[in-house]
């Protein structure tokens, strides 16, 4: 039987006891929803799929994130940027809120005020799902299983197109005279490979296999590991390296930070504007498209791109060659932008 009482001006609690079940009590503002919860609880209890909701009810969500950060951060390869949104959601408003009462209509408002900012919408689609993920955790690790996610209700925010960004006329050329030698190496295999900043900033010299043309990649950006094959100009740069080097360790020596600060000090040197290191992955595998006569999955396999919906962007590139090949040009005239 539910007792209803009113608790100073404007709160009533609402407690429930019945045999078999802990004792469940909530407060509200007004009478008529403390009464509306003790019917749907007495209800649960009555048809035995009632679930306590009083951890979900009585941790915020801050206190959540802490825990998030605490004990599921560190399990991380990289969890400084896990660690950086929860810290910022741990200074906004709905941080004092208690889990079971965020809804989706928070959410929104919460998505709403990052946009009112100006925050990218990139940004906010990774703040959400960092939101989703500690309900997630909550509801199946923390014995919270009355909770439900209130991200999955809300539309996320439209994602712009990817970066188109590729070098034009002579920024090749002149970026790579405003690098130092060895950040000169790593533009020059970055568009050979394709391969992602993190992924060369790690490669070491045991994953490397220069007499069958490849590197092993045990770990990347979407988890799975992947072989890269060398170009011929690929193998030349690892070839001038190993000259140099130990053959043990990192093969380039430089960190991912230490790559963006010089592809940053590079462009401004040489005076290119809008180019990011990134965008060279880009410039690689529009190249694979243009100068190659590989297919969707080889290269696919080379990029390690999730789904072919990924590389649908850069199709069109091969329009030109296709139209060459019905001209009667032949297969395979060159290498990769050597």
């Amino acid at each position: 039987m539910a007792t209803i009482r009113k608790r100073g001006a404007y709160q009533w609690e609402a407690r429930i006891r019945k045999r078999g079940h802990p004792a469940t009590c909530k407060t509200f503002e007004a009478k008529a929803d403390a009464e509306a919860w003790a019917r749907q609880i007495e209800s649960e209890m009555d048809r035995g799929i009632f679930i306590s909701r009083t951890e979900a009810e009585n941790t915020t969500l801050g206190e959540a994130l802490e825990r998030y950060k605490q004990e599921y951060a560190p399990r991380l390869s990289h969890p400084e940027g896990v660690i950086s949104r929860v810290n910022s959601l741990q200074k906004r408003v709905l941080a004092s809120r208690f889990l079971a009462s965020i809804r989706g209509k928070d959410v929104a408002l919460y998505m709403k005020e990052r946009e009112a900012e100006g925050v990218a919408a990139n940004t906010i689609r990774l703040d959400l799902a960092t939101l989703s993920k500690l309900f997630e955790i909550a509801s199946r690790d923390w014995g919270m299983e009355s909770l439900s996610n209130p991200v999955k209700k809300v539309n996320k925010p439209k994602l712009p197109g990817g970066r188109t960004r590729r070098l034009e006329n002579d920024e090749e050329a002149r970026l790579l005279e405003a690098s130092s030698l060895p950040f000169q190496y790593i533009v020059r295999f970055a568009l050979e490979t394709g391969m992602r900043r993190e992924e060369i900033a790690t490669l070491v010299w045991e994953n490397v296999n220069l007499h069958s043309r490849f590197a092993f990649l045990p770990k990347t950006k979407n988890g799975d590991a992947r072989t890269v094959p060398f170009s011929p100009a690929a193998l030349s740069i690892l070839r001038e390296l190993q000259i140099q080097s130990t053959n043990k360790g990192a093969v380039f020596q430089m960190s991912t930070a230490s790559i963006s600060q010089a592809m940053i000090k590079a462009c401004r040197k040489a005076n290119i504007e809008n180019l990011r290191f990134h965008d060279l992955r880009h410039e690689a595998i529009s190249r694979f498209f243009e100068n190659t006569d590989l297919d969707v999955m080889e290269i696919k396999s080379i990029t390690g791109h999730k789904t072919l919906q990924m590389l649908v962007r850069y199709t069109h590139l091969r329009t030109a060659r296709l139209a060459d090949r019905l001209a009667g040009a032949r297969r395979g005239n060159g290498g990769i932008n050597p």
